[in-house]
């Protein structure tokens, strides 16, 4: 398999194990944060307010902080930002108590670690592609989407599994270690490996030479916009399967956990499948797949069987992955410093998506569940349906003629 053929390459494997350490210390305290403040506060408004102020800072810095950003584009500068998570992980439960001053403070270290995310993950993602050989870029770029999908599936059991037998300032602080060990293993690759080839560069990219690339290459610009568009069928079956579950299916706890758990697997068969491909029609191939992605979320609308949501739920986990890896490979063949803009436009369009669904789609979800999910599905499969039949064909000018070395 392509994956373990990677993974026997030193630095692959060491910025493999970073990467899962680092997002599963990103979903852990996520999910510990969410309980503290509804343990303490029992307000579902402020537990939503901490999903909103963790992609907030996402679209700030990706819309003024570009050069910022940009100057965290090495592993060594990477590694600092996890010492620093690990930093403000193990601090937040001492500084936390149960009233409006701890809940304040709880919220200003949850901005804290989404500014700190905001730095990391453009900058990590616009370097996987930097570590592989001509032809391994989609490769490289499905094996560090599986890692961010295992790690969110296993953050939410490994918090829940936590919970049960460690305080809660205990749970922060297997977060730090784990923000820790990433940082040492960032440390180390930066010892290992050269500086990434023009890394600083990055800085020097003017707007106008990324919103040319965008002009000259417009099938970029249009997989950015509608992969932007997904977060919408996130929230619906998020936040509106427990309630669709109680509108007319199995209302018990084992079968929204059963269900969710499919939508899992799904998206971990779906990957090693995008992995191996190398499609030269690339825009059609994402739109196609997040295209059944809507198609499925609003058919969960109709499904009047747990056997029947759990299908299509599992539908949609085998379909994103295909359209997403697909796309970031092939933000991953530019030169460092678009790629780095490139990845940090793609972030910053996902995490809009992400507040936009967050606001719009609980009230919709609180007037019927089932239109909340035909609404989201059906806006996102009209959407990339329409850019799938439109895109543009052949190379144009401004395409990368091969994949970097």
């Amino acid at each position: 398999m392509e994956y373990a053929r990677l993974l026997r390459q030193r630095p692959v494997l060491v910025l493999w194990l970073a990467r899962s350490l680092s997002m599963l210390a990103d979903r852990l305290y996520a999910m510990a944060v969410l309980w503290s403040v509804w343990a303490g506060t029992g307000s579902a408004s402020l537990t939503g307010l901490v999903a909103l102020l963790e992609s907030l800072p996402y679209v700030v810095l990706g819309v003024v902080g570009r050069r910022v950003v940009a100057r965290f584009a090495s592993y060594g500068a990477l590694g600092a930002v996890d010492a620093l998570r690990a930093g403000v992980a193990v601090a937040l439960p001492l500084a936390w108590s149960p009233d409006a001053r701890g809940t304040a403070v709880v919220l200003g270290g949850v901005c804290v670690l989404g500014v700190l995310g905001a730095l990391f993950d453009p900058n990590f993602e616009a370097l996987v592609p930097g570590l592989g050989r001509a032809g391994q870029v989609q490769s490289l770029t499905g094996l560090f989407d599986l890692t961010s999908r295992v790690a969110r599936i296993t953050g939410h059991a490994c918090a829940g599994a936590l919970l049960l037998v460690v305080s809660k300032s205990e749970l922060f602080t297997c977060v730090g270690a784990a923000f820790a060990v990433s940082a040492a293993a960032l440390a180390g690759l930066a010892r290992l490996l050269p500086p990434p080839p023009r890394a600083a560069s990055a800085t020097r990219v003017p707007a106008a030479r990324v919103t040319a690339l965008v002009r000259e290459r417009p099938d970029i610009g249009l997989a950015i916009g509608v992969h932007g568009t997904l977060p919408l069928c996130v929230a619906a079956t998020t936040i509106g399967l427990p309630a669709l579950l109680a509108d007319g299916h199995d209302t018990r706890a084992g079968a929204y956990g059963l269900i969710t758990a499919v939508s899992g697997i799904g998206a971990l068969i779906g990957n090693p499948v995008a992995g191996g491909l190398r499609p030269r029609a690339w825009l059609a191939v994402c739109c196609a797949a997040w295209a059944v992605d809507g198609l499925a979320t609003a058919s969960m609308a109709a499904a009047r069987s747990d056997l029947v949501l759990g299908s299509l739920c599992l539908l949609s986990g085998l379909a994103v992955p295909v359209g997403t890896v697909t796309m970031r490979a092939r933000l991953g063949t530019y030169p460092p410093a678009e790629r780095l803009r490139l990845m940090a436009v793609e972030h910053t369009a996902t995490r809009v998506g992400t507040v936009a669904a967050i606001l719009v789609l609980p009230p919709l979800v609180d007037a019927s569940p089932a239109g909340a999910f035909l609404t989201a599905g059906t806006v996102v499969a009209l959407l990339t349906g329409a850019v799938g039949l439109s895109a543009p064909g052949g190379r144009r000018r401004g395409a990368p003629a091969s994949e970097p070395v």
